[in-house]
């Protein structure tokens, strides 16, 4: 019987579908031609205009619209992004009628028409994560037409001081992610190098998992481009003019700042093709003002150096980026990636040198001889690279996946430094004239392989290997009056091996979420140095197998709080530049070189933190945290000796060495302010207290050790404002202000640092030109923008007081289009091993 039944209705459904009629078509971007999926299907009576039936295609962009009777009938075709397309006259005049309405082309608009009900949100300017804080890059319109420093300095965690260094927590060794992707480059050089333009996010990871490479004491910023969600071709132009300099520093050319950055990209449902290319030049004008003395005791005198003069900087980077993934199947992704360009960084110091006074006995003001003279000094960076990568992933029917990443890639550095001791006020006379500069190229190789899967009701297991090669050689040359210096010329290599292996689970568990890990890490670094006129070398070895442990806990209170808690162990790795034990002439006062004998810093992070979310959009966050770091790597002034043990008495050594240890403890906190609907303001404090407590064993020139005991300690602060008022729908003016207080160093103090800025923001054509207007470093003469003090000394020894004054009241304008911005899924790989020399 029931048999029967189940036959009838079958047989009754069938039947309706006979005599019902049907209406399909399909929908397509207008453009491109690509079908659209999960676009909507309304389907109304003409005379009522009520709703009759509505559908969504598939993913071919098809739909078909069933048991429709006899009548006339409009369709409203509506896609996210894209503007309603309305197709009238549908008419169906009998029962069993199968209508074809063809193929429905939608265009790209900024409106879509839903039965009149709009629906607006706006996305948070920073989120909170268990293990990170994500930061939406559109809330920092500042940075339009620059790049990635000008956003990363607006986060709580990040100063910027006025050398264009940056910390995380005051640590300036942290690791840049590109998209997730670890590079191994100088952190400044690398966020340098990323048009601000490009970017979507940015996480901020200062505890971060066994997951990652333990690189960086400062923690991780993973760097996300912009992408879209949809097939097709998108395209954005920027275009960046700088006005002229409003105050000039007195500089012999006029500082240069334009640029512009392109990138294509072209999606279907198996490719994603990326190309791009960027010329920027960004030049920055300024003076130093500077006062050492150096006490040489065994000849009983002290000299005096008061200075003054230009130091401003020209940088120029051009590149270009291919990327193409490759997707058969929705199990297999395959992508390859190629960059490639030229970056040049020219820092010219011409300062001159007034009075020269030498005194003796010491304490007396009986003064020998007073020696004025004019230094140039012009030092020019270099760096050529060409680099890429090849990965690919798989996921299992079990929805485990297993990942693979390649990436090679060759740098070229180098550059020479000019240093001429010239008469003053008649520079034709020459007192000395030396010239060094070196060529490094390195070779670098990564290889990863990862693999996840849910084995057990705990959580998320992770595993992986990671394999990474170093080979970095330097060969430099020093010159003096034309002559080659033997002493000063050397040749250095280092080489390094890494293989590490990780495991790590994450889960949720009712309130809980949790992440607990570990790192397996073995190190092998050969570096090797010799002077050109030995034929023997010096070899210094160092290996290490250690564990890196991570964990994070986070319990949601409610649903508004959250508080979580997080240990994570890293390590801070050594650079060819700072073991070079070759002193080179930086500049007229200084003789820079590292330590041969150089170890890694190891550090451990322990932080707890919580956040609430408050109503209208407010909410405010808190996190303590601690950081203790071993074998702390400082650069320190002493003391520069000639080869036979005399005192130089203008020239001071500066040098990188482990100096002992460090402990920092501070509390970070940062709220979202929303007095009115159109005004939002986020505000992030950082205060915590810096220690350093060890002693600088260094071999000088005169092969003489000498140790220096090192024992500093001071409480540091550090605040951002962002602060942007929306006057309507497409204009809005924004205030940003970064404010880093004194802090102190190994040797001495660097004074605060600060810089306001307001841009103007006004969009045009539907969205899809942006015009962007900005005043940065406003000083109008009131102020002391840009200017930082940095002052070193050792009782008895020297003293070093130098103020850097960079370029206030500068004006650009920003021109940004854009073709199908909803469609950008735009990749690029990015350095993995050379920024971080250059």
């Amino acid at each position: 019987m029931k048999l029967r039944q189940n036959v009838f209705l079958v047989l009754f459904l069938f039947s309706i579908q006979l005599i019902s009629a049907q209406i399909k078509g399909k929908i397509v971007d207008g453009e491109d031609n690509y079908p659209l999926e999960y676009a909507s299907v309304a389907l109304y009576n003409s005379q009522s205009k009520t709703l009759i039936n509505g559908v969504v295609t598939d993913n071919k962009g098809q739909f078909l619209i069933t048991s429709v009777k006899s009548g006339t009938y409009y369709i409203e075709a509506s896609f996210l992004g894209y503007q309603t397309k309305t197709i009238q006259s549908i008419v169906i005049n009998k029962n069993g009628e199968f209508k074809d309405v063809g193929t429905i082309k939608l265009s790209l608009g900024t409106t879509n028409q839903l039965n009149e009900v709009v629906v607006k949100t706006e996305k948070q300017t920073v989120s909170h994560k268990i293990d990170r804080q994500v930061f939406d890059t559109k809330k920092y319109q500042t940075a339009v037409g620059g790049n990635a420093v000008d956003i990363v300095k607006n986060l709580p965690s990040v100063t910027i001081d006025g050398l264009g260094e940056i910390s995380v927590r005051g640590s300036k060794g942290f690791t840049v992610l590109i998209n997730g992707k670890p590079t191994q480059g100088d952190a400044s050089a690398i966020l340098a190098q990323l048009p601000a333009n490009a970017l979507q996010s940015i996480e901020l990871i200062t505890a971060p998992s066994a997951k990652y490479d333990p690189e960086g004491k400062g923690g991780i910023l993973n760097i996300l481009t912009k992408k879209g969600a949809i097939n097709g071709t998108f395209a954005q132009i920027n275009v960046r003019g700088g006005f002229p300099s409003i105050e000039d520093y007195d500089t012999k050319v006029a500082a240069q700042r334009y640029g512009i950055d392109a990138t294509v990209n072209k999606r279907t449902d198996n490719w994603n093709i990326s190309v791009g290319a960027s010329y920027q030049r960004n030049d920055k004008t300024g003076r130093r003002e500077g006062d050492m003395f150096i006490v040489n005791t065994p000849e009983d005198k002290t000299t005096f150096l008061p200075s003054d003069g230009e130091r401003s900087f020209d940088e120029i980077t051009y590149n270009g980026r291919f990327n193409v993934d490759y997707t058969p199947n929705k199990n297999d992704n395959f992508s390859l990636g190629f960059f490639a360009g030229k970056r040049t960084k020219e820092r010219l110091a011409d300062i001159v040198y007034f009075d020269n006074h030498a005194i003796s006995p010491i304490g007396s003001n009986n003064r020998e001889y007073t020696f004025a003279y004019y230094n140039h000094n012009l030092r020019v960076r270099k760096g050529d690279f060409a680099l890429g990568s090849f990965d690919y992933s798989h996921k299992f029917d079990n929805k485990s996946k297993i990942s693979t990443s390649i990436l090679y890639e060759y740098t070229f550095l180098g550059g020479p430094t000019e240093n001429d001791n010239l008469g003053f006020p008649d520079n034709n006379i020459v007192y000395q004239k030396e010239f060094n500069t070196n060529d490094n190229p390195l070779y670098g190789t990564r290889f990863n392989l990862d693999y996840q899967w849910k084995p057990f009701e705990l959580g998320t297991l992770e595993t992986g290997y990671q394999y990474r090669d170093l080979d970095h050689t330097g060969k430099f040359v020093y010159e003096r009056d034309g002559v080659l210096v033997p002493e000063f010329s050397s040749d250095v290599s280092l080489k390094r091996v890494i293989h590490s292996s990780y495991a790590q689970i994450t889960g949720t568990k009712n309130k809980w979420d949790y992440a607990a890990g570990l790192r397996l890490e073995s190190m092998d670094r050969e570096y090797k140095e010799a002077l050109q006129s030995e034929t023997t070398e010096n070899v210094y070895d160092y290996d290490f197998v250690k564990l890196f442990p991570s964990a994070s806990l986070q319990y949601k209170i409610d649903d508004k709080t959250n508080i979580k808690t997080a240990y994570s162990k890293r390590v801070e790795r050594t650079t060819t530049f700072k073991m070079n034990s070759f002193a080179e002439r930086e500049h007229s006062e200084v003789f820079e070189q590292g330590d041969n004998t150089l170890l890694p810093e190891f550090i451990d992070l322990v932080e707890l933190g919580f956040t609430k979310k408050l109503k209208k959009g407010n909410s405010i966050y808190a996190t303590a945290y601690y950081r203790h770091v071993n074998n702390v790597i400082n650069r320190v002034n002493t003391l520069a000796y000639e080869s036979n043990g005399a005192v130089l008495d203008s020239i001071i050594n500066r040098v990188y060495s482990n100096v002992g240890k460090s402990n920092s403890i501070g509390i970070e906190v940062g709220a979202t302010i929303k007095p009115t609907k159109n005004w939002t303001n986020f505000i992030g404090v950082n205060v915590y207290n810096y220690a350093i407590d060890g002693v600088l064993n260094f071999r000088h020139r005169d092969g003489v050790e000498r140790n220096y005991d090192i024992d500093s300690k001071s409480t540091i602060y550090s605040f951002n404002l962002n602060s942007t008022y929306n006057f309507w729908e497409n204009a809005s003016l924004q205030f940003t202000f970064n404010y880093l207080s004194d802090r102190n160093t190994a040797m001495g103090e660097d004074s605060r640092f600060y810089s306001p800025n307001l841009t103007f923001r006004k969009t045009f054509m539907d969205n899809r030109l942006t015009a962007t207007l900005q005043w940065q470093n406003i000083d109008m003469g009131l102020f002391k923008t840009n200017e930082q003090r940095i002052t070193t000394s050792r009782p008895n020894q020297f003293f070093t007081t130098t103020n850097y004054v960079y370029e206030v009241d500068m004006v650009s304008l920003n021109l940004s289009y854009t073709f199908n911005a909803a469609k950008n899924k735009s990749k690029f790989i990015d350095s993995e091993f050379g920024k971080r020399e250059f």
